[in-house]
């Protein structure tokens, strides 16, 4: 099979018929052999009975169904594990993604060999007060990532078979797939301009709170991309710094203290100077830092992953 296309969807039913349309024209003109999954993601309107017409009209569909709103990204995931073609693609279910968009996405896969493809929207009709914090944090993604991609979020990517079956889109982690096929070694990540078309049924299900969630998942990624094996190197590198602050503050107040006795003056009480608070605390923290990254080690040392590898080729 050529193409598998991954669609999730809540609350979208007006926009099916007309998108599943479309995509059958493009498919059916460049002569592909394709499925489109949908993905139902709790939706309360009557998508699922859109769905079940679709499939009895065309084998191609294939669709699953979630009992509650659990997100894209587990929708993504799921449909993942299910595909079937050998370049997938996903695009966003109301419409503003085109599939006429396919056949060059496909063709960046297969012919130029990328691993995945990603879609930016330059021109987008979307208002002011959601492009400003898309672009801050699109440029916040590409200094942490090392990917020079202009639009993280767009719905609309390709894939190599290969990626999807070798990456786990958890929580709200599907912004950032491109920096999961990094880690996982799919380095040939590049993007291709598309058009933005304006909503035509229905609204954004999408508020402010993915801005924030977003830049708290990518600090995630990027310290489990780093330290996710060997948390010791970061946990036990702070710790330590902690501690000998602590210590050299304490050489610090039985240095004053020595010297008040040495010129035989009153010697300050240790409890009235800065330097044995810092002392304390500097060295607590160091403790507990240093054993978080033991405990981190001990359990990385009994993961089922710890020393899974992709081998790729073997003679």
């Amino acid at each position: 099979m050529d193409i598998s296309i991954v669609i999730p969807l809540f609350n979208e039913a007006e926009s099916l018929p007309e998108l599943y349309a479309w995509i059958e024209r493009v498919m059916k003109r460049e002569h592909y052999t394709y499925e489109v999954i949908f993905v139902d993601d709790g939706s309360t309107d009557n998508s699922w009975d859109v769905i079940r017409e679709l499939k009895q009209a065309h084998p191609e569909v294939r669709a699953l169904r979630f009992q509650r709103n659990y997100g894209k990204s587990p929708a993504l995931h799921s449909a993942f594990r299910k595909t079937q073609g050998e370049v997938v693609i996903t695009m966003d279910a109301d419409l503003q993604d085109s599939p006429d968009e396919i056949p060059a996405l496909y063709k960046m896969i297969k012919d130029d060999k990328y691993h995945l493809v990603s879609g930016w929207k330059k021109k987008r009709y979307d208002p002011l007060t959601k492009t400003l914090p898309t672009k801050l944090f699109n440029a916040t993604a590409r200094l942490f990532s090392g990917i020079k991609l202009h639009d993280f979020n767009c719905g609309l990517k390709a894939y190599d078979k290969r990626v999807v079956k070798n990456i786990e889109v958890y929580n709200d982690m599907h912004r950032w797939i491109p920096f999961l096929a990094k880690n996982a070694g799919f380095t040939r990540i590049g993007e291709k301009v598309v058009k933005h078309r304006k909503r035509k049924y229905g609204s954004s299900k999408f508020g402010v709170s993915r801005f924030t969630n977003g830049y708290l998942d990518l600090f995630t990624l990027w310290f489990l991309s780093k330290f996710g094996k060997k948390p010791m190197h970061f946990f036990g590198l702070i710790g330590s710094l902690m501690f000998l602050l602590g210590a050299f503050a304490v050489v610090m107040v039985g240095s004053i203290k020595w010297y008040a006795l040495h010129k035989g003056v009153a010697a300050p009480l240790i409890t009235n100077m800065p330097y044995f608070y810092i002392a304390i605390a500097a060295m607590i923290i160091g403790t507990q830092l240093f054993l978080a990254g033991f405990l981190g080690e001990l359990v990385t040392r009994n993961a089922s992953e710890r020393n899974k590898y992709d081998i790729i080729d073997e003679l």
